[in-house]
């Protein structure tokens, strides 16, 4: 979300944003806010000027009461200035009313209007105007078929997923044996190369109320992803980014404490409306899974720097993993209205010959520290909004597409590269139920 200040000193820019985001419906958003805002701030100007006209008044009805004990006629007098403040205090109220009901069209307004994007965002409508940026190890494709993902846990009795249907419905799935375990290799060596980059573990509330919510995403968002609980002011998270930067809602950081770099494991549940092709099924697009992420809050002016580290943070655990990834610049179109800039880290699918998504990492600028009244208070006392900054380090089963296909042998047996092999109980190979 903007500063209103922003909006008002700066329509222009605020339009020329939303083309660039090809969101024109929303371009008559910035006048609406700006003249609401005209009126919002005169009555908080007029409801202002009639507390203090109130006070003046009632001190002169002290004055007259006390000086009616000499002068009897004084009394009318105080009786007048009294119906002038009954009269104030009507207005008063219709006023304070009204700004309560201009604040909050205004702030509807402001919550659907994207964040300003950052000059180095390519231009583009939809992710088909996603731009490579880099490539990180060679891709191969080997000499004989690859089958599809399910297919090669089922080689290894790893996954159940007609009893999962009869259990949950579709998108669920039971992990079993080596690939359950391999799951969890993946995500405790996740767990432990983040910790080795210094940040904090941590395993947050897998349920948030609304009002962190709307802090941390977009309405959008919000309706194609969240699950709500019945009866509750509680919805499951989607990713645990959001309970990490909800733990600082309405809170005011010392500058000192700044960065706080963190990172944690929990499930996720999602909707994921919609309907997906073939190579989207399995355990590609679920409504559960497991993740470690990544979260960043720090000063403004160290938010790039971060954004950088946290994108290659993930190309260099992929990599320690043996999966050729690249990076993808996501353009103005495809960036969520809270992100500043954003870009995924794609891992090479052999079976597809193609690159499919990982990661996403994400600068969200000042945007969900405003909407959550996350403020910094600097060493000169002054207070600022923190910038804050999230980055998938590692989501299985999906990862486990690009492992186990990029280390499949024609035999079946899939290698267990090095770094993994302490998780695994010292295995270096996965052999298949039939041999």
């Amino acid at each position: 979300m903007l500063d209103i200040r922003f909006v008002r000193e700066n329509p222009d820019l605020v339009k020329e944003n939303i083309k660039k985001k090809f969101e024109d419906q929303k371009l008559p958003l910035v006048d609406e806010v700006i003249e609401l805002d005209k009126e919002h701030r005169a009555a908080v100007t007029e409801a202002s000027d009639l507390r203090a006209s109130r006070n003046a008044l009632s001190k002169e009805i002290g004055k007259l009461m006390g000086m009616a004990k000499k002068d009897p006629s004084k009394l009318e007098e105080a009786e007048a200035v009294k119906a002038k403040v009954q009269a104030g205090a009507e207005r008063l109220a219709e006023l304070e009313a009204k700004e309560t009901e201009l604040k909050a069209e205004i702030e509807k307004r402001m919550m659907v209007i994207p964040q300003m994007i950052d000059d180095s965002v390519p231009i583009g409508p939809d992710d088909s105007h996603n731009v490579e940026v880099e490539r990180f190890g060679e891709p191969a494709v080997p000499a004989f078929d690859i089958p599809y993902h399910t297919e090669i846990m089922e080689s290894f009795g790893g996954i159940d997923m007609d009893a999962a249907g009869r259990v949950a419905g579709n998108g669920f799935y039971y992990l079993l044996g080596d690939i359950a375990r391999l799951h969890e290799a993946v995500i405790a060596y996740a767990r432990d190369f983040m910790i080795g980059k210094g940040f904090t573990y941590c395993i947050p509330p897998f349920m948030i109320r609304s009002k962190v919510v709307t802090g941390v995403m977009s309405f959008d968002e919000m309706d194609a992803m969240m699950y709500k609980i019945e009866g509750e002011d509680l919805y499951l998270i989607g990713t645990s980014e959001h309970s990490m930067i909800g733990r600082f809602i309405d809170q005011i950081l010392p500058e000192g404490d700044l960065p706080q770099t963190l990172t944690s494991y929990s499930p996720c549940f999602r909707k994921e409306k919609g309907a997906h092709g073939i190579e989207e099924r399995g355990v590609y697009r679920i409504h559960q899974f497991e993740k470690q992420e990544m979260i960043v809050i720090c000063k403004p002016e160290d938010s790039m720097d971060w954004y950088n580290k946290m994108w290659s943070y993930s190309v260099e655990l992929f990599r320690s993993l043996g999966i050729p990834v690249r990076q993808l610049e996501c353009c103005s179109g495809d960036l969520a209205d809270l992100k500043v800039k954003s870009c995924d880290i794609e891992a090479w699918s052999p079976r597809q010959q193609k690159y499919f998504e990982v990661c996403s990492c994400s600068n969200l600028g000042d945007a969900q520290a405003r909407r959550l009244k996350m403020r910094v208070k600097g060493e000169d006392g002054k207070m600022y909004l923190p910038h804050t900054l999230n980055n998938t380090v590692v989501a299985p089963p999906r990862m486990l597409i690009a492992f186990l296909e990029n280390h499949l042998h024609e035999d079946g047996t899939v290698d267990i590269p090095e770094v993994l092999q302490p998780y695994m109980g010292g295995t270096k190979v996965l052999t298949p139920k039939e041999n």
